[in-house]
């Protein structure tokens, strides 16, 4: 019995120290590329930042399917989540809750905490569907259990730190997908922050293939001897030092 409680405790100091490290990691480097969401926080009739902003962070990993919440260095409350299908794969990276609200819509269950995404809208939230909790079910937002999102939300501030986890490099997990203008998700916003950091890329780190990245793309591909197309492939990411893990 001891011994258990002890693997416990030590699994939980690690989850603490990771998060740390994860969250000033990928802070800094938000930070040092310029990485700023524009989202305002939208507050509904009688929700109310809490007094003690900061005090709670909240850590994500997609490899588990799992929410955690720290408060301070302690690690307090973790639930089970349904994330992002294949194909509307979860936002990875440090977002922010920037939005409360008590049954926000249809299929939404009976709370919704929206996050400052800049390409589209993700938020965490209950469902009408909890045998959804634990696969990859979603829109991309992340689903819980209706009593274990009442209990985050009535816990959790407006501007409470979210980190996404999904891989240990670039924070994009095993694989790589193509990319071409128009695609919206954590890939782009990598490739983005690889071409501002090389001095290509002067756009806003929002996660959206437009056509500045388009010219930043050409340009780098161009004076690397890349073949000269929109395209982001193995090759690009390669040439970029975006490699996955296995």
């Amino acid at each position: 019995m001891v011994s258990s409680k002890l693997g416990k405790d030590v699994i939980a100091l690690l989850y603490v120290l990771f998060f740390f490290l994860l969250y000033m990691a990928m802070g800094e480097y938000d930070l040092k590329f310029g990485f700023e969401p524009n989202a305002q926080v939208a507050s509904q009739p009688g929700e109310h930042a809490d007094s003690e902003q900061g005090e709670y962070n909240i850590f994500i990993d997609l490899t588990e399917s799992m929410l955690y919440l720290f408060k301070g260095n302690e690690l307090v409350k973790k639930y089970p989540i349904a994330q992002g299908k294949p194909s509307t794969p979860s936002p990875i990276g440090v977002w922010e809750i920037v939005s409360k609200a008590r049954n926000w819509g249809s299929g939404f269950g009976t709370r919704w905490m929206g996050l400052n995404v800049p390409w589209g809208t993700y938020g965490i939230h209950g469902t009408n569907r909890p045998e959804s909790i634990g696969r990859r079910a979603s829109a991309g937002c992340f689903r819980m259990r209706n009593r274990d999102v009442e209990e985050l939300y009535d816990l959790v501030p407006y501007r409470t730190k979210v980190v996404v986890y999904g891989g240990p490099f670039g924070n994009l997990g095993s694989q790589l997908v193509r990319l071409e203008p128009g695609d919206r998700n954590s890939h782009v916003l990598e490739v983005q922050k690889r071409l501002k950091r090389l001095g290509y890329y002067q756009g806003s780190l929002d996660g959206i293939y437009g056509e500045g990245m388009k010219n930043a793309l050409i340009k780098f591909k161009k004076e690397h001897g890349l073949p000269m197309n929109h395209y982001v492939d193995w090759v690009t990411y390669k040439a970029l030092g975006i490699i996955p893990f296995e």
